[in-house]
């Protein structure tokens, strides 16, 4: 059987494991160097996943008494077999390691409006919003003020709708048409709250599906597949009263989308390109046949980018993004974007933003290779039914709005320039002109330790010496994190009701009231650091936690200590579906100097089928909001931004700038039988297995697997479970199940934080193998005074990227709705 790897076999620093990301530099092989290079392959965006995961459990059936440190609880729990679908590879996935979860908010209201009815249509221009369906009503975007509210008549719904040109810039929005399902065209007045024009049969007992506006045209389409042109009247503006010129497209279209001066209609995954300014049918049809790329959905959705005016970017319903040159009609590529069906797209100056009819709402950066999430958070309590870009408010109100619709039929703006990320983003990447830096070095150990007390120990010499030798291998560390799983004996009945029933709030003296095994821990690792480190670097026990079999103890230097406050523990519970702590994590957080550190130990669901039960755990544990926001005290410190990350408040996992993960995880090996995976392990092919394993399938495949986000050295060690007790031999018993890396540690934090060591120890008390990191940690120290004058500069320097954008977008504005040629674009811009 395979040792332990020495400190000789440990990864050097420009090893990778596979699925990770070799493309982009990072804290693993630039040391802290904040350069970035040209990325290849990064991980995937956090793609909306349910917020509540369906994987209650039903109790475990008793299994025989074990002793002495088998982790009983590995065994698999009663629960449904699930089998992942295979997904597109890791190189169309988004990078989402840097994306933030800040809502683009307006600091001023009204940034929420109530519909108060059942409405799926929304448009806006500049200073109004109008929604519509039974009812049509129009708000101020100013005040928040219902300016209109029109009842239709009985079985008349209103079912597209688009605002009307005017003949000056400055009157645009005022007039809206509205299309009925019985093929009726209004024509409605804003300001006057008036209907000025009907047209009575404008498409005969047909629905319209869709309005749009082009130059001085309106363009309306049916369900039935009539498409009209209204062309201007004398006034040089669109009218009811004029002959509309009529096409044919094909019926039963998903999506249709405005292009220039052309229209791209979707009929499930094909896309076919009109010329409504055709004089003749053949004129009309540009492509002979339809676009349409293997391997994606149902078309859903589409837009464009001022920055690649070029593009055009179409939705599909199985989350992928197609791109398409609207010159040549290529396909630029294919980008998986989510594993959920993309509701809407909008291209909002630079970015491209996607909503989910989970309601979230990302923003992704198109401008490099692989794309990167700019954020993504939760815009509406249900799904997302479509999202605005308005370009009029340029000019009209002195910014980029975006406007989103949600079936919790609430009207929601949002900041387009996302002015405050901007910010944010531009400071840190300045924070060497107003911060100080010094690093520190973290060991950590994750070990279930399969109810074993710390006199098993003493049994054997190898045993005995463990703890010595991992806290003397390298220099004296500033940090020690120790990460338990099962120190008690899960299937001991009295013990574990005892913990399942007992009330949530928790003695202030929690410590001193912990189970006998608990205590011994501590107590023994306490004595250990007094007996093996040097006496003139003392260390202080800073924090001890627990949960039903968790246990987190964190040592820090004593000479550290007072530089450590807001020191914070949560838990996650996902036994029974989130009522018992037998499955779950512990969270501990600090903030030392100016930086935020979490601390996250793990037992995740258990069972060689249950990949993505163990995924819904770890996505339930990083998206719970446990931990008290900021500011955490009145005393003086550093700024919110200046302490978290990812635009967080301190109350989520992600919101920390340098996480470590650790614990059993439960990730085993697929599709290989014991005796394969044993015989790879005695040939030293661990590369073979390494290909099989959950985590990194997960990483690979699935783009809403939460540990994308983080980083894992690359493994060099034999699989750290199941093993006879007290052998080197991997699980003899009767259910012999093969090797896996259950047990890992991870870790967040670009730039940030650094693995210098990942490996196992040949502790033969328990199945499974305790797994070590030694890490380095960069932390900084904010001086306020530099602070404040870097932030006036970066925000002087916002300025200029907001009239860069504005006037790019408002040029897209000028050519691709009001039909203006690219230099008379320019020359309204001057």
């Amino acid at each position: 059987m395979r040792k332990a790897a020495t400190v000789a076999e440990q990864p050097t620093p420009h090893q990778r494991i596979p699925a990770a990301r070799p493309g982009r530099s990072s804290a693993l092989d630039q040391g802290f160097d904040r350069t970035v290079s040209s990325p290849s392959l990064k991980l995937a965006p956090s793609v909306p996943a349910p917020r509540r995961s369906a994987d209650m459990r039903r109790p475990q059936l008793p299994v025989e008494a074990q002793v002495n440190g088998h982790s009983r609880h590995d065994e698999e729990e009663a629960q449904p077999s699930e089998a992942e679908a295979g997904h597109p590879g890791a190189s169309d996935f988004p990078d989402s390691s840097e994306s933030n979860r800040r809502a683009p908010r307006y600091k001023q209201r009204p940034w929420q409006i109530p519909t108060e009815y059942d409405t799926r249509l929304c448009a806006v221009c500049g200073d109004f919003v109008v929604t519509s369906g039974y009812i049509t009503k129009a708000w101020s975007l100013r005040t928040g003020e219902q300016l209109l509210n029109m009842v239709h008549h009985e079985n008349v719904k209103v079912t597209a709708m688009a605002f009307k040109p005017a003949v000056h810039l400055d009157d645009e929005g005022k007039r809206v048409w509205l299309g009925t399902n019985i093929g009726e065209i209004y024509e409605v007045d804003i300001p006057s709250q008036s209907l000025v024009r009907t047209k009575v049969g404008a498409h005969t007992r047909r629905e319209i599906t869709r309005i749009f506006r082009y130059a001085s045209q309106m363009w309306t389409l049916d369900d039935g597949g009539d498409f009209n042109v209204w062309h201007s009247d004398q006034k040089g503006l669109p009218s009811l009263d004029t002959q509309p010129t009529s096409f044919r497209v094909p019926r039963g279209h998903s999506f249709a989308m405005a292009v220039g001066s052309h229209l791209w209609l979707a009929n499930g995954k094909d896309i076919r390109v009109f010329k409504p300014g055709a004089t003749s049918e053949a004129d009309f049809h540009v492509l002979r046949n339809a676009l349409s790329q293997p391997g994606t959905g149902d078309v859903t959705s589409g837009t464009m980018l001022s920055s690649k005016s070029d593009s055009v970017y179409l939705g599909h319903a199985d989350g992928k993004v197609s791109v398409y040159n609207q010159k040549d009609y290529s396909c630029l590529g294919v980008v998986s974007v989510s594993l959920y069906k993309i509701s809407s797209l909008a291209g909002v100056g630079e970015y491209l933003w996607a909503g989910y009819n989970t309601g979230m709402v990302y923003v992704y950066d198109t401008s490099s290779t692989p794309w990167r999430t700019r954020k993504d958070w939760q815009a509406h309590e249900k799904a997302v039914c479509s999202i605005n870009a308005d370009a009029t408010a340029l000019w009209k109100s002195d910014r980029l709005q975006v406007i989103t619709l949600g079936t919790d039929n609430l009207i929601r703006l949002w900041d387009g320039l996302l002015e405050e990320d901007w910010l944010v983003s531009r400071m840190q990447s300045c924070d060497a002109q107003y911060c100080s830096f010094r690093e520190l070095t973290a060991a950590v150990m994750t070990w279930n330790a399969g109810a074993s007390k710390p006199n098993y120990l003493q049994h054997n010499e190898q045993d005995n010496i463990f703890l010595k030798d991992f806290m003397t291998s390298r220099s004296s560390p500033d940090v020690f994190v120790f990460s338990f799983q099962e120190l008690v004996d899960l299937d001991d009945k009295k013990l574990t009701a005892k913990a399942f029933f007992k009330g949530k709030k928790k003695d202030v003296n929690e410590q001193e009231h912990m189970s006998h095994q608990y205590r011994a821990w501590r107590d023994h690792l306490t004595r250990c650091i007094e007996d093996f480190m040097p006496t003139d670097q003392p260390y202080t026990l800073l924090h001890t936690a627990t949960l039903v079999g968790l246990f987190t103890c964190v040592f820090v230097k004593t000479s550290e200590r007072s530089r450590i406050r807001h020191v914070h523990t949560a838990e996650v519970k996902r036994g029974l579906g989130g009522l018992h702590g037998n499955k779950g994590a512990i969270v501990v957080r600090m903030v030392l100097d100016d930086s935020s550190i979490c601390l996250i130990n793990c037992h995740l669901a258990a069972g060689q089928t249950q990949t993505i039960n163990r995924n819904n755990d770890i996505a339930a544990i990083l998206e719970a909001t446990v931990l008290p926001s900021y500011p955490l005290s009145e005393a003086k410190g550093a700024q919110h931004n200046d302490v978290f990350a990812s635009g967080g408040d301190g109350s989520m996992i992600l919101d920390h700038e340098i996480c470590i993960l650790n614990g059993d995880l439960n990730y085993r090996i697929d599709t290989m039988g014991r005796d394969t995976v044993i015989k790879h392990i005695q040939s030293n092919n661990l590369p073979k297995l390494l290909e099989r394993d959950q985590l990194l399938l997960s990483r690979k495949k699935n783009p809403g697997f939460r540990l994308r986000a983080f980083q894992e050295s690359p493994i060099t060690f034999a699989p750290t479970y199941k093993y006879n007790l007290h052998s080197d031999d991997y699980d003899t018993s009767e259910k012999r199940r093969a090797p896996a890396w259950c047990d890992r540690i991870l870790y967040r934090g670009l730039g940030k934080v650094k693995m210098e060591e990942y490996r196992r120890w040949d502790v033969k008390i328990s199945d499974h193998r305790p797994v070590s990191g030694r890490l380095r940690l960069r932390v900084k120290t904010v001086d306020d005074g530099r602070r404040d004058e870097v932030a006036e500069a970066v925000r002087k320097e916002f300025e200029q990227v907001r009239r860069r954008v504005s006037k790019a977008v408002q040029t897209e504005y000028f050519v691709n709705v009001l039909g203006m040629s690219l230099q008379e674009a320019k020359s309204m811009m001057r």
